[in-house]
């Protein structure tokens, strides 16, 4: 186990970097050199260049409305058109979005003061009446959101007058401004939202036409969808602040890392992400391009549903825990990139406890366990990932040390929407994920994972249900005192050592390749680009 002293050094140089990283470009970069965005350079922000960014991704967008699906493809597109009422700077800190001002009236009400002016890219204005509505949206059980555990708190919205929501508790709740901040409570045009449901009355789907029709008040407007394919933006010159310098930005669907890395260094793609711990010296050793590195507050980990046999017994949990050697994991996977996870959060997440020691590397304790469970011959499983290069890498190491302790795995991949719905349906035995703790609070980091409310689509796709861990992540919630949810958050880490809902693999890096004419580019800390000030280059 590493010392206590090295995980206080190592959390405090990783907040460091991120403010670092953070300060040194604050947008996603990306270039095109065409000759289109040359002539409309001067309408666009400061540095007085534009520009056409590609951005190859892995995995497609599942939806563009602010309250869909909950995955970081279509909340890396959904940032740039809707915005929050409130925001986190590169310090993690809350700081004002489209609530220029807000006021804790008591422990259980709080007034948010919105910017006068702002329009939607339809021509709709921000009203309170507007917010409520998108906010009503969000806790709306025929809508079923997977963002509504982020206004559970919420009682009631209420409209003061035209510029003032008044927001009222069930109970005090800590994480109200930073859950203002994440992306899930976005505000959408109430024009979308009317017409959403006009169709849902008819017998559509929940967010069918939003998905069509995505309109915030963001720095760029949707321009254009091709499923499979790519996400198009445009800069809203209307913006309410300074608008953008990139003319358009292009979320291009590229599935296999190797051909985002050839598109990056043939000028293709102005950047690549998710480019591979094993490429890294690839994209360092190209004349034209960069690497970004940078660390985050997310997590991979590998998840058992513990609904079904055999992972209903948590000693089989804690068997494949002890006998999957995830240090081999990041050095063979990962070639050793990002840090080794006890627990679900990351050291800069409020709620992080370096003294809680997770399942250690056991072998032979694995077997013990497996016998006492009545499973001394082993048995077989299934795990699930989607085609990410490191999960099936990661699947097949698992495959590999599983079987030497008697358990044979059949590893089953998917496409990413069926990924995720399946799984959030609970077919699964095994499965390979990620999450990154958005608002960098502990709330977020725990309770979509593990409370049992939030089974399935909002987090919880291990299907955990325990009523000690759910009295514990209540209590953590409803608390304003910080070194009573500390401690809370202590105790639910502990619990979770026990119960062994997943194995937490590491906290990764963001990997990216970056074109050389690309300024102003970065990726925040829960994996979002930025690219408001990202420009190209000539």
């Amino acid at each position: 186990m590493r010392s206590k002293k090295l995980l206080w050094l190592f959390s405090l140089l990783l907040m460091l970097t991120l403010v670092l990283a953070a300060c040194a470009g604050d947008g996603e970069p990306e270039e095109d050199t065409s000759d289109e965005g040359g002539d409309s350079a001067e309408e666009g922000g400061e540095s007085g260049s534009g520009g056409d960014l590609s951005i190859a991704i892995p995995s497609d967008v599942v939806s563009l409305s602010a309250h869909g699906n909950n995955d970081v493809p279509s909340s890396n597109v959904r940032e740039n058109i809707y915005e929050t009422l409130t925001d986190l700077d590169e310090n993690q800190e809350v700081v004002p979005g489209l609530a220029e001002d807000w006021e804790q009236v008591d422990e259980t009400t709080w007034d948010f003061y919105l910017r006068e002016g702002v329009m939607f890219h339809d021509g709709a204005e921000l009203t309170a009446e507007v917010v409520k509505t998108n906010f009503d949206r969000i806790m709306d059980e025929d809508i079923g959101s997977p963002y509504a555990f982020l206004l559970e708190a919420v009682e009631s919205v209420e409209v003061q007058d035209d510029y003032t929501v008044r927001i009222n508790l069930e109970y005090p709740y800590a994480p109200l401004l930073r859950n203002l901040a994440h992306s899930g409570t976005g505000i959408m045009s109430p024009n979308i939202i009317e017409e959403d449901y006009a169709q849902m009355e008819e017998g559509g789907d929940v967010d069918t036409y939003i998905n069509q029709n995505p309109v915030g008040t963001g720095p760029f407007v949707f321009e254009e969808w091709t499923p499979g394919d790519s996400v198009v933006l445009t800069r809203n010159d209307d913006y309410w602040g300074e608008p953008a310098n990139l003319d358009s930005a292009t979320f291009k669907v590229v599935s296999e890392q190797s051909t985002r890395i050839a598109e990056l260094e043939t000028g293709e793609s102005d950047v690549a992400d998710a480019i591979g711990p094993d490429n890294i010296s690839r994209v360092e050793g190209m004349p034209n391009a960069s690497l970004l590195q940078e660390p985050s507050v997310g997590l991979s980990y590998i998840g058992f549903n513990v609904q079904k046999e055999p992972f209903d017994d948590e000693r089989v949990r804690q068997a494949i825990s002890m006998a999957i050697n995830k240090e081999e994991i990041i050095e063979g996977v990962y070639n050793g990139v990002g840090i080794p996870a006890e627990g679900p959060l990351a050291p800069p997440v409020f709620g992080y406890d370096e003294s809680v020691s997770g399942i250690e590397h056991d072998p032979e304790q694995a077997q013990e366990l497996l016998a006492e469970a009545g499973y001394e011959d082993g048995f077989e499983t299934t795990i699930w990932t989607n085609d990410q290069e490191q999960r099936v890498d990661t699947a097949v190491a698992v495959q590999s040390q599983l079987e030497d302790i008697g358990i044979t795995v059949e590893i089953e991949e998917l496409e990413w929407g069926a990924y995720l719905e399946r799984t959030s349906n609970g077919e699964h035995d095994m499965f390979i994920l990620g999450w990154s703790t958005v608002t960098s609070d502990a709330d977020y980091g725990m309770y979509p994972l593990f409370h049992s409310s939030q089974h399935g689509t909002p987090g919880n796709r291990s299907f955990l249900s325990n009523d000690e861990l759910d009295e514990v992540l209540d209590e953590a919630r409803r608390s304003t005192d910080p070194e009573e949810r500390q401690e809370l958050y202590s105790e639910a880490q502990e619990l979770l050592v026990e119960l062994a809902p997943m194995l937490y693999i590491h906290h990764q890096e963001y990997l990216l390749g970056v074109d050389e004419s690309v300024q102003d580019f970065g990726i925040d800390a829960q994996g979002i680009y930025q690219i408001k000030d990202a420009y190209i280059e000539e």
